[in-house]
């Protein structure tokens, strides 16, 4: 009985440990993923998401522009906000922003660029660590589509 209690405790601590050592990791601040103009392509990995992927599992829909490009930009600003990001860069055509988790901490990215020739905004949102994220991002991109479309 005593074994299986150190097993537990051995085993609780090697996986509350990695959590936090994850946490830790995921801080670790990121620069700009622009390629050659382009958001950079999502690692393989269900935690993340593209618009510029199409035909991939982590494609999902731009955002479209139905106004003045500018006005539209500044929308989103405030929408990434009102969601509980933190705008981290904004260059008027390319915006960086962060979103915490609430108990472990763990950053993710929410990248978007401006594509005035395509009349869209592109997204990329992705986990800074770990492999899944149980749709996280995803779900937080359609969350920004929501508020940005004012609904």
């Amino acid at each position: 009985m005593k074994i299986t209690i150190y097993v537990l405790a051995v085993f609780a601590a090697f996986y509350l440990g990695s959590f936090a050592y994850m946490s830790l990791a995921s801080k670790k601040p990121r620069g700009s993923s622009l390629k050659d103009g382009r958001l950079e392509s999502c690692p393989g990995t269900p935690n993340c998401v593209l618009s510029e992927e199409k035909g991939k599992s982590s494609y999902i829909e731009p955002f479209p522009i139905k106004g003045a490009a500018g006005e539209e930009w500044a929308k989103m600003e405030v929408a990434v906000v009102k969601l509980g990001g933190k705008v981290e860069a904004d260059t008027g055509t390319y915006l960086r922003a962060t979103f915490r988790s609430r108990f472990w901490r763990f950053v993710d990215d929410l990248e978007l660029r401006l594509d005035k020739q395509e009349n869209v905004i592109h997204v990329r949102s992705a986990s800074r660590v770990g492999k899944g994220d149980l749709g996280v991002n995803r779900k937080r991109v359609e969350e920004l589509r929501k508020i940005f479309n004012g609904k």
